[in-house]
């Protein structure tokens, strides 16, 4: 009697599908990842929209953190004590306390916003990148770049649409404060990675950000019911897995071609906003988010073309082989 056929585990299954996905060309492989990953993080935030009716954004990011921290823990022990070990201490400083206000600022924001709009102003990072690289990175800045980043000062500007008497909204301004701070925290981190290894980057941002939100957390203290509980270790778990997908869509594909994928999250998120808070962003909201989006396309467009022509004049091969 011939033997049974086994039914390939669910490793197996993996394995299978990880070797079809590499036999994809780069920026195919890019695309699904990018894709995915945005998913991720719209995920996160609606999960961070519906845990913020009840319990402080403060506890929020600390359970997050300490998920996170939980799952990259094996590389954060292994490296000790080499990992905490820096030259470059108040980068590090500035770099914890910018991205401990992005995050307090940025998830206020989406709570108390539509998701939609929340996730346009976010989008701005990429013009306060332009400005922040001027101070702390001494770069320059042309004409083309200042353009750009003019275009999506007017796409905020129109999705926060302030009024003669009612100024600014709160929210709104946060969610630009946090836009400002994770700008900053990108600067910083591309100074930082010319002279630290990624685990001394990661171990500090992974601990000392939940130190910063402990005392806050336990003042704001809501103890989660079950539900709740569940819903915040999903929150940490799709945080890491996005960062992850986000890590895999670069490493596979080139930058300038995956670029444009971030701002799927608009579409995601007002789709999912509306299934699960019935909210449907104003066209104030796409026409100003349409500004932002092709302003920030241009200046990384712009910026690969400037890259390929720099590469050519040196003699290094400037397309992908």
């Amino acid at each position: 009697m011939a033997p049974t056929p086994q039914r390939p585990g669910l490793a197996d299954r993996f394995r299978s599908a990880d070797a079809r996905l590499s036999s994809l060309p780069g920026n195919l492989r890019g695309t699904l990842w990018m894709l995915v990953a945005g998913l991720f993080f719209t995920v996160m935030v609606t999960l961070i929209k519906v845990l913020g009716e009840r319990l402080h954004v403060a506890e929020i990011i600390l359970i997050r953190q300490i998920v996170m921290a939980s799952i990259v823990a094996p590389t954060i022990i292994y490296g000790l004590p080499g990992s905490l070990s820096t030259r470059h201490p108040a980068l590090h400083v500035l770099r914890i306390l910018c991205a401990s206000t992005a995050m307090l600022a940025g998830f206020t924001a989406v709570i108390h916003l539509p998701l939609a709009d929340a996730t346009a102003i976010a989008f701005s990072k990429t013009f306060f990148i332009t400005i922040f690289a001027i101070f702390f990175l001494g770069e320059t800045v042309g004409r083309h770049r200042w353009t750009a980043t003019a275009i999506g000062f007017v796409g905020v500007m129109i999705i926060l649409r302030p009024g003669a008497d009612t100024g600014i909204d709160l929210y709104a301004g946060l969610a630009v404060l946090s836009a400002a701070c994770a700008g900053v925290v990108m600067i910083v981190i591309r100074k930082l990675s010319q002279h630290e290894r990624p685990v001394t980057i990661l171990t500090y941002q992974a601990v000392f950000v939940g130190l910063i939100m402990l005392p806050i957390a336990l003042y704001n203290w809501k103890t989660p019911t079950l539900w709740e509980l569940g819903l915040l270790v999903i929150v940490g778990m799709v945080s890491w897995a996005g960062q992850m997908c986000n890590i895999r869509a670069f490493r596979a594909g080139e930058a300038s071609a995956l670029a444009a994928l971030d701002y799927v999250r608009l579409l995601y998120a007002t789709v999912i906003g509306f299934l699960v808070f019935g909210d449907l962003p104003a066209l104030a909201t796409y026409a100003g988010a349409a500004l932002i989006i092709a302003g920030s396309l241009y200046t990384v467009l712009r910026e690969a073309q400037l890259g390929k022509r720099v590469a050519t004049r040196d003699g290094v091969r400037a397309d992908p082989p």
